[in-house]
């Protein structure tokens, strides 16, 4: 029924942006708060931000500062705005819901070259 959709990963080099967006096809995701969260080799997946369903946010202190969550729920889509990106931030970025969890997409590779 519903699936989560990841993209906009890439190779970047440091300092450089990215954009990545979440579409979740068939469910009204604009209704519920949103994640993104990452897993990087050997590590547990982490939250690197969120925003609620009345459009609060928070941010790992991390990416606080460089990374900006938003949505457009006309379009049904969670975007994350990616700045200064570093090495670090080197992972498969996933999203989903944060009160009723979706299955897990397949995530979108985001590789941050020195």
């Amino acid at each position: 029924q519903v699936q989560l959709v990841e993209s906009g990963g890439g190779l970047v080099q440091a300092g450089g942006s990215l954009r990545l967006s979440c579409t979740a096809s068939g469910g009204i995701f604009s209704s519920y708060g949103v994640g993104w969260y990452r897993q990087a080799p050997g590590m547990q997946r982490e939250s690197v931000a969120t925003i609620t369903r009345g459009g609060s946010t928070n941010y790992a202190d991390s990416v606080k500062g460089r990374f900006t969550i938003s949505r457009d729920n006309a379009k049904n889509t969670v975007y994350l705005q990616m700045n200064s990106l570093q090495p670090e931030d080197t992972a498969v970025y996933y999203c989903n819901q944060l009160l009723v969890r979706l299955n897990w997409g397949q995530g979108t590779q985001v590789t941050v070259s020195a």
